[in-house]
């Protein structure tokens, strides 16, 4: 499961995610993406399986990049503890992400296998999320 291997602090504040990403926002690496259109946090196993759907889906051909990482903790207090007390234990780490924030971009394979590829792995995400397109990209030419 992704998480990072060593972090500042153990604990971190909620925080807000008001507004829309101001980077991360634009195809830097594939041909083909999927963009985030909600505010979420998405944890580290939903980012593993859209992952794999993407693999599986393109049969080990091309090329994916997540461009999210979960690296800020979450805490959570056991079940039936009163309140007070202090911070609860970390339980799992999240990416938070804004509006316009790439999420998976892939390269290397035809318009139509990203699309499907790109749309499995929407599924499993807790955001909606839009399909985006290089603007050079060439139709003509099926990668």
């Amino acid at each position: 499961m992704l998480q990072p291997k060593k972090t500042k602090f153990r604990r971190q504040q909620k925080g807000r995610m008001k507004g829309n990403a101001q980077r991360g926002n634009e195809l830097s690496f594939g041909s083909f993406g999927i963009k985030s259109l909600q505010s979420k946090w998405i944890t580290g196993r939903q980012i593993e399986a859209a992952r794999v759907a993407v693999t599986r889906h393109m049969q080990r051909q091309g090329q994916v990049w997540v461009r999210i990482f979960p690296d800020k903790p979450i805490t959570k207090k056991p079940a039936e503890v009163r309140m007070g007390k202090g911070k609860g234990a970390p339980e799992g780490f999240v990416a938070p992400v804004t509006p316009g924030r790439m999420i998976i971009e892939i390269e290397g394979v035809p318009f139509e296998l990203a699309k499907e590829a790109l749309r499995l792995a929407a599924q499993k995400l807790p955001v909606t999320t839009k399909f985006v397109v290089r603007r050079d990209y060439d139709f003509s030419t099926n990668a």
